[in-house]
């Protein structure tokens, strides 16, 4: 009877040791998947010269971007001196000669894009980049599972300590959109949105303002696309150029304008 107690435990821990190496290399596929997807940076600027070299420090110090495009969207202020002094490879600088948004500042930047996924990065510091990595392994996990489906990732914003008219606006703003469009997001007006290169192309954006990102989610909801969604760090400016009541309208008019057509 010993023996054969010994023989079972031997062949549970046999199992369990199969079991930890099976899970150790899948976990390594999704990182080497993760790092293996060329991502282009698109980051759209204005007049950032108080918090642009900080924001560049962070974005250039993630081993992760293929590529960083940066549009300086005519500033007047010290932007184009401070990207001026850039030596990274990585990074790719194109200049409007006239402001054109920040829809205007991503549509140049997806042009030029020349890696496999695309995420927006504001220049403005409020989003942390390496929270790429969770997003990039997320995405490469559920492709893993499922080849065949045409997948998206959202970084949703804790805005719970924000002042009150911000939060609520944005929540608003996501629920409508869930209502219109079927979809069960957290935060349509994250920046970080993660998408297939071609796919963010083949929306064809045209919005030159803020109301870019309702016109992303909507058009992206009509292609049936899997919203995937996890948990991003998010530290507002107090100076920030939204005008949250012009803009939210702008927004919601947006929303309703791309749901119904293109």
């Amino acid at each position: 009877m010993s023996v054969i107690v010994v023989r079972i435990r031997i062949g549970q821990r046999n199992r369990v040791s199969q079991i930890a190496q099976s899970n150790l290399h899948c976990a390594f596929c999704i990182v080497h998947s993760a790092l293996s997807i060329r991502l282009s940076v698109l980051l759209p600027i204005f007049n950032e010269e108080r918090e642009l070299e900080r924001c560049l420090q962070m974005v250039l110090g993630s081993q992760i971007p293929f590529e960083i495009i940066a549009v300086d969207d005519g500033s007047t202020d010290g932007t184009p001196q401070i990207l001026a002094r850039q030596t990274d490879p990585r990074l790719r600088v194109i200049r409007h000669q006239q402001n054109r948004g920040k829809g205007g500042g991503i549509q140049t930047a997806l042009e030029h894009a020349r890696g496999d996924v695309v995420i927006i990065q504001d220049a403005d510091t409020e989003y942390d980049p390496r929270d790429w990595d969770a997003m990039l392994k997320l995405y490469c996990d559920e492709s893993a599972r499922n080849p065949s489906a045409r997948l998206v990732v959202y970084g949703v914003r804790d805005l719970s300590s924000q002042p009150l008219l911000g939060h609520l606006g944005n929540a608003g703003l996501t629920l409508i959109t869930n209502l219109l469009c079927g979809t069960q997001l957290r935060d349509m007006e994250t920046c970080y949105k993660l998408v297939p290169t071609q796919l963010m192309r083949d929306l064809n954006l045209k919005s030159r303002g803020f109301e870019i990102e309702p016109e992303i989610t909507a058009k992206l909801a009509k292609r049936r696309v899997k919203f995937l969604q996890t948990p991003v760090s998010y530290t507002p400016r107090s100076d920030k150029k939204l005008r949250r009541v012009r803009d939210g309208t702008k927004s919601l008019l947006a929303l309703f304008k791309f749901r119904f057509s293109d």
